[in-house]
């Protein structure tokens, strides 16, 4: 594996490598303050000074060039547009159309081209302001974008914002557009801006451009909620092969199952959770342990299926299932045999069993790039379709019936149809499944590029070989100047310290954001039974439906966001203001004026609850860009981190329930939210500290 600057050097445009940014300068610049062993107080403004000059000078060799090369491309389309005009056009003389079509894809060539360039150079750019704040701790990459981004005349942001390309993609397209369409309707793009045009090199441009621009749609903004890699550029045959051979369908269906019964196995029992407690001669606020308890498993269970799924995927998923099986029975017979214990016992054995991980890790690696992003939103959609379906599912059960001496009841229902569920599920998964070829060296291909699984963002490099570029760059954080990289750079993190040793202020903040917005969330549910029976005397059908119509509007806000707001506004933009919605609908929900009423609770819940779906998203998309890559291989990575971070956060919240109810039912709902509260405010002054970090 080479130095970071080495790879710039060699996927470097031979003809354009004086216009790239100097990387082996700006190390030198940094060996040289290294040099004095310590800045001291004096020598900082010096320092901020000199570096930033000698980034400007960079910058602006990088954008002259860009614009020049902008420049000749809107020339030669210009020239392009004269020919596209003449009467010869206009007959049936397809043999011309055809060469001026392929005219515009030369263009389209070199568009892509300056695309890269655009590319390598961010990612240097990104790098060296990184290794500044690491080695230095001056927290440069703050000063300098506060000071350069939002200026005037910034040529930042040039480079990050790429203005002005938009309009070549714009007359390549609409020209190639136009010639498909010769002879034909004359359909043009602006009047119909779905209009199908089978080109490769538009499709490409396209993808290209949206990575660049940061624009998105509703299968991206899903996809970051997965937060599985997407590498959607080709490969090598050879990969293309393997990765085709590993693919398979029902496989791939049988995971996207294990999704969704495992997500209506966790809020299928809120409903009544409350009711089974006290019919079990405990109190109604210990149904934040039985909700919890699952969570608490789940914080082991997440390890070591992280680490069994390096191996496989099929013995996994059976164990997972035989867990879930045997929880659910458990959690079933806990009323006849009259013992909470067993009911605990029940859902940490469905904790147990929580193979997210493995379904996560089977789409990143097996699925093909061009399916993966409709994989990860299937994944998605089938998490928000069972938290949906959970809480519904329980309203069916308003029966009670003996069969055998077992009880079926609203309590002990939900138990025995998971276990049914996840019994035909365990058939199903044995007959149909198929483990795919899991040799050595693929292991390791694997784990370099595509092994970062979180709860639901991903990172995309621009072309083949970008993504290996920010490998290679943070195993070298803190390298020796020759920059040559260490075998230990290259290897995984071994353990949870290790990983945390490679956590950055930016990463940590985006973790704690995690974390708030996880337990906001599981206040907000696990408590609803208990206060909405206190308040408003709901009954077990009415929370049901409260809380599948709060899981219903996952998908409908991931459209909106995902097609509107996220091509409008910066992520961290969009990731504090989701923020300050959390914190205004945490407020909104005390209680402050008696009687508290039902519409305040539902709004107040509804707006915590999207807001909080909506932070989900751009928070891990965020998360994806500012954790280091080491953090993407092996089973201590980062997707196991943050996956650790919301489940601490859920048995957090759920514990808090159970200790508030010693204060009284009337205290319960004000004590469980002071801590959201306050958690909330700290995340909203922790982001303002690291916002220009996230540019």
């Amino acid at each position: 594996m080479v130095a970071f600057g080495k790879k710039l050097k060699e996927l470097q445009i031979h003809e354009w490598k004086e216009y790239y940014i100097d990387y082996k300068l700006l190390k030198k610049k940094l060996k040289q303050y290294a040099q004095q062993n310590e800045i001291v107080v004096q020598d900082r403004d010096f320092v901020l000074r000199d570096f930033s000059q000698l980034l400007d000078e960079q910058i602006e060799k990088i954008v002259l060039f860009l614009l020049k090369r902008q420049g000749q491309l809107a020339t030669r389309l210009s020239g392009l547009a004269d020919h596209s005009d003449e009467p010869f056009l206009h007959e049936a003389c397809y043999s011309s159309i055809a060469e001026l079509r392929e005219s515009y894809r030369e263009v389209g060539r070199d568009l892509l081209r300056l695309f890269f360039f655009v590319e390598l150079n961010a990612i240097g750019l990104r790098k060296i302001l990184k290794k500044f704040d690491k080695r230095f701790g001056l927290r440069f990459t703050n000063y300098y974008v506060k000071t350069r981004a939002n200026h005037p005349y910034s040529q930042l942001r040039q480079v990050f914002k790429h203005v002005g390309i938009s309009a070549v993609v714009g007359s390549i397209t609409r020209n190639l557009a136009d010639l498909q369409d010769k002879r034909r309707h004359y359909v043009s793009i602006y009047d119909h801006p779905t209009l199908s045009i089978s080109d490769p090199i538009i499709e490409s441009i396209k993808e290209a451009e949206n990575r660049l621009m940061n624009s998105t749609d509703f299968l991206h903004y899903l996809g970051k909620h997965a937060f599985i890699m997407q590498d959607e550029f080709p490969s090598p045959a050879s990969e293309e092969l393997v990765v085709d051979e590993r693919y398979h369908f029902m496989s791939l269906l049988l995971n996207l199952v294990n999704t969704f019964l495992y997500m209506v196995n966790t809020y299928i029992i809120v409903p009544t959770a409350d009711d089974y407690s006290m019919s079990l001669g405990a109190a109604a606020t210990v149904c934040g342990v039985v909700i919890g308890s699952m969570a608490v498993a789940q914080v082991f269970s997440s390890v070591y299926f992280s680490a069994w799924s390096n191996k496989s995927y099929i013995k996994p998923l059976i164990f997972s299932s035989i867990v879930l099986l045997m929880g659910n029975t458990m959690y079933a017979l806990a009323y006849d045999l009259n013992s909470i214990y067993v009911l605990l016992v029940g859902r940490l054995f469905c904790g147990l069993g929580s193979a997210r991980a493995v379904n996560r890790r089977y789409i990143s690696d097996c699925v093909p790039p061009k399916l993966r992003m409709k994989a990860s939103a299937g994944f998605v959609s089938a998490s928000a379709l069972g938290m949906a379906c959970g809480p519904a599912l329980a309203c069916l059960f308003q029966t009670q019936f003996k069969i055998f001496q077992l009880t079926f009841n609203q309590d002990t229902l939900p138990g025995w149809f998971m276990a049914f569920a996840w019994f035909i599920y365990l058939v199903w998964l044995w007959v149909f499944f198929r483990e795919p070829a899991l040799n050595k060296e693929e292991i390791v291909v694997q784990h370099e590029v595509s092994d970062t699984i979180v709860e639901t963002g991903f990172s995309e490099p621009l072309l083949l070989g970008s993504e290996k570029i920010q490998q290679d760059e943070d195993g070298q954080e803190g390298d020796d100047p020759s920059e040559e990289s260490s075998e230990e750079s290259r290897k995984p993190v071994t353990s949870i310290m290790s990983a945390y040793r490679l956590l950055t202020p930016s990463v940590k903040v985006q973790l704690i954001i995690y974390f708030m917005l996880k337990y906001a969330m599981e206040i907000l549910l696990a408590e609803s039974s208990v206060i909405t029976e206190y308040y408003f005397i709901w009954s077990t059908n009415k929370v049901a439906m409260f809380l599948a119509c709060l899981g219903l509007t996952v998908l409908p806000v991931s459209i909106f966001v995902g097609s509107y707001i996220s091509n409008l506004f910066e992520e961290r933009q969009v990731l504090l203001a989701s923020e300050l919605m959390v914190c205004l609908g945490i407020v909104l929900s005390f209680q402050v004026i008696i009687p508290y009423s039902a519409p305040q609770y539902i709004l107040s819940a509804l707006l915590t609850f999207v807001s909080a779906e909506v932070l989900e998203g751009v928070n891990l998309s965020l998360l994806s860009r500012v954790m280091s890559s080491r953090l993407s291989r092996g089973t201590y990575n980062g997707g196991l981190l943050s996956t650790e971070a919301g489940t601490l956060a859920r048995v957090v919240a759920d514990g808090t329930i159970t200790l508030a109810g010693y204060w009284g039912m009337n205290k319960l709902l004000n004590i469980t939210l002071v801590p959201s509260l306050v958690i909330c405010i700290s995340t909203i002054i922790a982001t303002f500290f690291t916002y220009n970090s996230l540019y």
